[in-house]
Order: C-alpha cells, then structure tokens, then sequence
C-alpha cells in the first residue's frame, strides 16, 4: 500500500529532470534505493509513466511521476503545485534535463576520437561532423541554462523548506573556462567574487546575438559545441553565484564523466550506473558539506 503524502513528506523528497532514461532515471533508481522519495520527471507523459513503472516494478515504490518541460513556465508551476500540495516541501533538486545542441550522424559519430582539444580546445578544427544550427543551439540554450534558472528559482522556497536542501546541477567538463574562447565571456565567468546572474546572462545573451549574425568565429566563440559549451560554462557560473546567494542550501555542479547515453549515441565510456553516482553521491552529502563547486564524477574539479 503507497504511504500518503503525509507520511512521505518526513522522508527526503527529490525531484530529478529529464530522468525517464540515461542517467537521470539511474539516478532515481539509486536514490530510491536508498529511502529516497523520488519524483521523476519527462516531456513526454507516456515515456515517464513507463520509466516509473520500471522502477516500481523492480520494488521501489517510492517513485512518482509527473510531467515536466523545464522551458515552459506553467509545466514547472504545476510541478511546484504537485510538490507543495502532495509533500510539503522539497529536498533535493537534480537538473539532469539537457540537450546537446548539434546535429550528427550517429555512425560518423562512432568513428570519432574524443580528444576535447583537438575538439574543443583552444587550437581546435571546425569538425564536419557536429553540425550546429540556430534553431538547435537556440533549444540548448533554453534547456541547459535558462531552463535550470527558471525551474530552480520556483522550486527555491520549497527547497528552504528542508532541514538539508541540496541542488545538483548536471554540467559537462566541456564547460570548464578552459573550453570558453571567447576571452570577454571567460572573464566574466572566471571573476568569482564580483559574478552575478545578470553577468553570466549577459554572457549567453551575447553568444546568442553572434550565433544569430552567424559571428561565431569572428568573435572567438567555440567552433564545436558551441552552444552546449557555453549553455554548460553559464550553468557552472550560475552554480556558484546561487551557492553564494542561498548558502543554506547545498549547490553543486557535476560532470558525470562521457557516459553512454542516447546524447552521444552511447558512444561513451562509464556506464549509466557509473555516471549517477556523482549526482547522487552529492544530493547527499550531509549537511555543511560542500557548495559552490564543480566536480568530475566524484571528485572536486576546477570551473
């Protein structure tokens, strides 16, 4: 028999994004597993049911669907309203939900060395590969930062609610500065005590504006990935101002390292099981553990 919301809401609620596949529904299997009450969330409504029957069939009762598209303001204002009148309050938060933003082929695509800087560093060649479009880097964009932002700051006074409320942003190493050519945007992102929200927004407002004139190149933006590189450079940017605004929460970000996924066509190389368990190690750290940092996997790593 499911406990009611009543019962469950003295237990650790946790919301996870993008999670009916890859890693964000491993991630809701290991928090489940471990007493965690999870709600998994999808686009696609009939996606997600099967996601959490799979796991509810597998003995983790403790999971919960509910719809979800993190770019559209009344999807998340009815995840908010499920949360608030069903638990009360919110625990955890893991923006897993995120696309990548180019166009490749997937057989091409397994014929690639991952070698991020010949791909992305700073003398990196323009692959025919990964092709890029507005209307593609436009959606990256919307998902991996301004859709964390919008989401996160609704959930916010649910997650104040908690006696050890915990974010997790899910980032990629290809948004460490190290991969940011543009030098204006990294020393934006790079300047820790003065680094606000509208800074980092000013950063990804004016790669909109270059990808739009079709200025990429001209202003010394990434040629690969740029999109995803600078979505992700702007998620860990936002990581840390939020840690510092809300130091009563604990807000990091991860790379799960280059896992087998659908995103990359499971041309990585850790398994699904593996990529979670960054997520998941910091979703629950204990209270006054760590914030404001970037890790790889399960190690503390540089922005």
């Amino acid at each position: 028999m499911e406990e009611t919301g009543i019962a469950q809401s003295t237990k650790r609620i946790a919301v996870v994004t993008g999670s009916n596949k890859g890693i964000g529904l491993e991630i809701c299997r290991q928090l489940a597993t471990k007493g965690v009450v999870v709600i998994l969330t999808a686009r696609d409504q009939n996606r997600g049911l099967e996601a959490v029957q799979s796991l509810k069939a597998s003995g983790l009762s403790n999971t919960h669907f509910h719809q979800l598209d993190v770019t559209n303001q009344n999807s998340i204002a009815s995840l908010a309203e499920f949360i608030k009148s069903k638990f009360k309050k919110l625990d955890i938060l893991i923006n897993n939900a995120g696309v990548a933003g180019n166009v490749v082929d997937p057989e091409a695509q397994r014929t690639v060395k991952y070698d991020m800087n010949e791909l992305a560093g700073p003398k990196a060649k323009k692959s025919e590969i990964f092709k890029q479009s507005l209307e593609g880097s436009e959606t990256c964009l919307k998902t991996n930062y301004y859709g964390v932002k919008l989401l996160t700051e609704k959930l916010i006074p649910l997650l104040q609610l908690s006696d050890n409320p915990k974010i997790v942003n899910v980032s990629a190493s290809l948004g460490q500065l190290q991969f940011v050519s543009n030098e204006k945007a990294k020393e934006k992102l790079r300047e820790i005590d003065g680094l606000t929200v509208e800074k980092v927004d000013e950063v990804v407002k004016e790669f909109h504006e270059d990808l739009s004139k079709d200025l990429l190149e001209t202003k010394g933006w990434p040629i690969n990935f740029s999109a995803y590189i600078v979505s992700k450079a702007a998620l860990n940017g936002y990581t840390r101002v939020m840690a510092k605004k809300y130091p009563e929460i604990g807000i990091n970000a991860v790379c799960p390292g280059y896992v087998k996924t659908d995103i990359n066509h499971n041309t990585g190389i850790y398994t699904v099981e593996q990529g979670a368990e960054g997520p998941v190690m910091l979703a629950l750290l204990p209270l006054g553990g760590p914030s404001g940092s970037f890790y790889f996997r399960k190690e503390e790593s540089t922005f």
